[in-house]
């Protein structure tokens, strides 16, 4: 009998020891009651909480989790119906908070999350919650953070998922980005053609300039070398006019050979001349050469200057 009850003792002990053995996994977080009333938060690992005085309340999460914002129709700004989804991540960092200061954690952050979100976008016009995304998860998270700051918990991102208008508005938005596409392709090649016409005109007005420049210089480089010649012409003439004027009769007659050969290698080069005739004052004008000679030798005897003898110029076979 003795034995019976020792050994049923034994049997009592060790299962109110494996009873108070609590084992709390990494991530989690146990609140322990005393006859419900909250006394303290079991940590990860060994936890010895005696039965029957004692008991596990709450087994709260500590890991960021993720809660689906279901899909609900928001009305805009502007009047506009649109569909809308999103996900909210949290994490809770005061369990004793989570487990106490609300009833449902998970129903509550939605809700508030749904609610907030109709106000925030429905402050908005449509364009406004299609183009600012980042601007409305900023908001909704600025929201839902200050109001679950109660509860121990903190809202890390707020995301929406879709923003789906209606099928007509989809409609009315593809067109009016249709036609600014196009107005745009249309002032883009405006301008290009504008481009091109100025650079075109730029073009033909350098060019211009250029060739009138060009025109100028050549003008100048033409009336300086006729300068230069009527100089050099005047030079030669001046030349000869002293030589003359000095008593050297050589100098006329090669003066006037000279224009003389000149004139007969233009008769000479000419493409039409296939025969040469030469007129009798031509072949008198060589023999004259001789007698202007004399004329000049006896203009330099009335002036009293020595004559210099100057080598008569054979006078041409008449070919009349």
């Amino acid at each position: 009998m003795l034995t019976t009850f020792m050994t049923a003792i034994a049997v009592l002990v060790l299962l109110v020891v494996m009873m108070s053995v609590k084992i709390v996994h990494q991530g989690y977080r146990y609140t322990i009651e005393h006859f419900g009333r909250f006394v303290r938060v079991a940590q990860p690992g060994f936890n010895f909480v005696p039965p029957f005085f004692y008991r596990v309340g709450r087994k709260i999460n500590m890991m960021e989790q993720v809660l689906d914002i279901p899909g609900q129709e928001i009305i805009t700004k502007d009047n506009a119906m649109v569909a809308v989804d999103g996900v909210v991540f949290f994490q809770v960092l005061d369990a004793a908070k989570a487990a106490y200061e609300v009833s449902d954690l998970y129903t509550a952050i939605m809700a508030l999350s749904t609610t907030n979100l109709r106000t925030v976008m429905g402050s908005m016009d449509l364009d406004e919650t299609l183009s600012k995304r980042d601007e409305i998860n900023a908001r909704l998270l600025a929201v839902v953070d200050h109001a679950t700051e109660a509860w121990g918990v903190k809202i890390t991102r707020v995301e929406l998922k879709d923003i789906r208008p209606p099928s007509d508005i989809v409609n009315a938005m593809t067109r009016q980005m249709k036609a600014e596409r196009e107005k745009r392709a249309a002032i883009l090649e405006s301008e290009g053609m504008r481009a091109s016409e100025i650079l075109r005109a730029e073009g033909e007005k350098q060019a211009k300039i250029l060739q009138a420049e060009g025109l100028k210089e050549a003008a100048f480089r033409e009336a300086e070398a006729r300068e230069r010649a009527a100089q050099a012409e005047a030079t030669a003439t001046k030349s000869v006019s002293d030589a003359i004027e000095g008593g050297s009769t050589q100098a006329i007659n090669y003066f006037i050979a000279q224009k003389y050969v000149e004139a007969l290698g233009k008769f000479a080069t000419s493409p039409n001349a296939k025969t040469i005739l030469f007129p009798v004052e031509a072949t008198q004008l060589i023999g004259t050469l001789g007698g202007i000679g004399e004329l000049a030798k006896d203009v330099m005897a009335d002036k009293n200057v020595p004559q210099i003898r100057g080598k008569a110029v054979p006078s041409v076979p008449d070919t009349k």
